[in-house]
């Protein structure tokens, strides 16, 4: 094929959201036409308008639209489309998908069904692993049909022991336990969330490594048997078994450890004759050793880190590996420039437990993109985020010569990240960011469960940036002052989460000059009209503070941390530490949903006395299911709701006595 020929003329897109935009955008680039399908609740996406033709295909549940195989083939046949890419998710792992999109007479930009078949059966694939001389956990590597079974597996194996789907990915399906009592309780969630979330029951058992890097390389292969590795991500930071920051390079692989589990990456990818972008994970202990966990036949979430620091399109070379296109270079002419880093943007409430929210985007304003920072998202100002889909908004990725820079502009991007109307995690991606421990590279899959043992508390850390918040205070109030044709003043007062905070302002030419209970400092910058942040410099040191309005004052996030703040007259101030606390409302006679979705089942009765710890409720949300438990021992008064209940945020399940 000469050079600069498209792969292709016109693919269709099996997916939906960023990664259906992120694969417009290259195919674009590359000359190629492309064919988006969209459910009834995607009408209106930011993927339908970027595609070259849209085409509609079903319901708003997965399984009436984008799980429609042969709808989906269908509309590639009555467009012309040459091509499928399946994304990431949905259909992009199903091996019946390939043969049938293959039987049609289409090309499937992907690795071929035998692949995708071998490496999805976790089973199945820790075999091939070991005949390849690739390390591999300690486990059973046998279905386990029943609790019984399980624990008898799990006994011989040790504890702890982690229960895994055998056709699971994407942080689904998986379950820790440390005895046998705890293994019953998770057998059976993880079963249903198997089912629910692959159309597979079937689990397994293998030894759960304390203290664990989550580690992973990228590989790419052609059909000329040509296979090299990308180096790799280091993705330790966790949550529920969901990758949340994602890095490239890791700071804990040196060249040495980078080699050889390159090299047995290339050994599992050339054992199964694997053709397109793939990726291998391991699990790496404290001493470098590492094990296989599994192959993902697909192109990653976390792909842009490694886009970031080898200059590579993973996407322009699927296609061009599809249409039988040589790689064009070799293992020698693959270089690691900088270092990238990756923060998912969630619609969740991570000072909830990280319960998922859904509405729509009243407000969405990430932070302008460049050479060293970039946006994947599927969404704009006004999307509607549904139950129906994984709650991912947006992907927010950053280079730097080194890792101190790319993790200094990863905190300054979040800061500048706005969103309204739904819940998301930017503070708590940002407190990450901020925390010396990931600033030290000191990472594990424990790493969220031992910084937040408590959760996380947008308010914990506010007395940090006391000052900073007073003076931004001061500033937006006297702004406001000004433009309504007030008085100058200088003496102000901030209530800082119901703490007194006296300011003292002196303007001159370059801001103002502060004195925040006696210490000086100084202050330059603005919020321009219906801006969401103040930009500008606080004592030499560039900040962007979000601020939004909350009752008579603002709530203000900077670096992981919020805090609300009024301002009022001095006087005003010296009574406030008269005032009463309003008391949080007793929750404790009542189980709450954590979140809107679906009541899968209810484990006990009207009438029936529980135990602390005891499983009351499974309630689903965006393809997880989440275990609900007694806190403290009671008795069951009355139970409003039914199982298969739709549920919205708090609304009540049963009642206590």
């Amino acid at each position: 094929m000469p050079a600069g020929t498209p792969p292709f003329g016109k693919i269709l897109i099996a997916n939906r959201g960023e990664i259906a935009c992120r694969i417009a955008r290259t195919a674009r680039r590359l000359g190629v036409r492309t064919v988006a399908v969209y459910s009834d609740a995607d009408a209106d996406a930011l993927h339908v308008c970027m595609a070259d033709e849209a085409i509609a295909i079903g319901g708003a549940a997965p399984s009436d639209s984008y799980l429609l195989a042969s709808r989906i083939i269908q509309v590639a046949l009555d467009t012309g489309s040459e091509a499928v890419h399946p994304g990431f998710g949905f259909l992009s792992e199903n091996a019946g998908f390939v043969e049938a999109v293959e039987a049609a007479g289409l090309v499937f930009i992907g690795p071929d069904a035998v692949a995708i078949a071998a490496m999805g059966d976790k089973i199945e694939s820790k075999r091939l692993a070991e005949q390849a001389g690739v390390p591999v956990v300690p486990g059973d590597p046998s279905e386990i049909t029943d609790a019984d079974a399980a624990a008898a597996s799990a006994r011989r194996i040790g504890y702890p022991v982690m229960v895994k789907a055998s056709a699971g990915g994407g942080g689904k399906g998986m379950r820790i336990a440390r005895s046998d009592e705890e293994l019953r309780q998770v057998f059976g969630s993880t079963v249903n969330e198997a089912k629910s979330a692959f159309g597979d029951g079937r689990v397994f058992i293998e030894k759960y490594i304390e203290e664990p890097r989550h580690i992973e390389i990228q590989t790419l292969a052609d059909a000329h048997g040509n296979i090299v590795h990308l180096g790799e991500r280091e993705c330790s930071i966790q949550r529920r078994h969901q990758k949340v920051i994602e890095e490239s390079p890791s700071p804990f692989v040196d060249e040495a450890l980078r080699a050889e589990m390159g090299a047995c990456a290339i050994a599992l990818a050339r054992a199964v004759s694997y053709r397109s972008a793939g990726t291998v994970e391991f699990i790496v202990d404290h001493a470098r050793n590492f094990y296989f966990l599994e192959m993902n036949t697909r192109l990653q979430v976390e792909h842009p880190v490694t886009e970031m620091v080898t200059g590579l399109d993973l996407v322009e070379q699927m296609l061009r590996v599809a249409a039988c296109e040589p790689l064009g270079f070799g293992q020698q002419d693959v270089r690691l420039d900088g270092w990238a880093i990756e923060a998912r943007i969630y619609a969740e409430r991570p000072e909830r437990n990280f319960a998922p929210s859904i509405g729509r985007l009243k407000t969405f304003r990430p932070p302008a993109e460049d050479g060293s920072v970039r946006i994947d998202t599927g969404v704009v100002e006004g999307s509607e985020i549904t139950m129906f889909y994984d709650p991912m908004i947006a992907k927010l990725a950053v280079h730097g010569a080194t890792r101190g820079e790319a993790r200094s502009r990863l905190a300054g991007a979040l800061d500048r990240f706005a969103i309204g109307g739904v819940g998301h995690n930017i503070d708590f991606l940002a407190a990450i960011a901020d925390s010396p421990r990931f600033a030290e590279g000191q990472l594990s899959t424990a790493f969220i469960d031992e910084e937040f043992p408590e959760g996380y508390d947008p308010a914990a850390g506010a007395d940090r940036h006391q000052e900073l918040f007073a003076a931004v205070a001061v500033v937006l109030a006297r702004t406001e002052a000004l433009a309504a044709g007030g008085a100058d003043r200088r003496d102000w007062a901030v209530l800082l989460d119901g703490l007194s905070v006296s300011v003292a302002i002196e303007p001159d030419e370059e801001g103002l000059r502060l004195e925040v209970d006696g210490r000086t400092a100084r202050l330059q910058g603005a919020r321009p009209p219906s801006g969401t942040h103040l930009t500008g410099w606080f004592n030499s040191e560039a900040i962007s503070v979000r601020v939004e309005e909350d009752g008579a004052g603002w709530r203000l996030s900077y670096r992981g941390v919020q805090a609300v703040v009024r301002v009022v007259p001095p006087h005003v101030a010296e009574f406030a530490r008269f005032m009463p606390k309003k008391a949080p409302p007793d929750t404790s006679k009542v189980l709450l949903s954590p979140m809107p979705g679906l009541l899968v089942s209810l484990a006990v009765v009207e009438g029936e006395t529980v135990e602390a710890g005891q499983a009351l409720a499974v309630v689903e949300a965006m393809k997880m299911e989440n275990v609900l438990h007694a806190e403290r021992p009671g008795r069951i008064r009355s139970i409003p709701t039914a199982a298969g209940a739709n549920l919205a945020a708090d609304q009540p399940i049963l009642y206590f006595e």
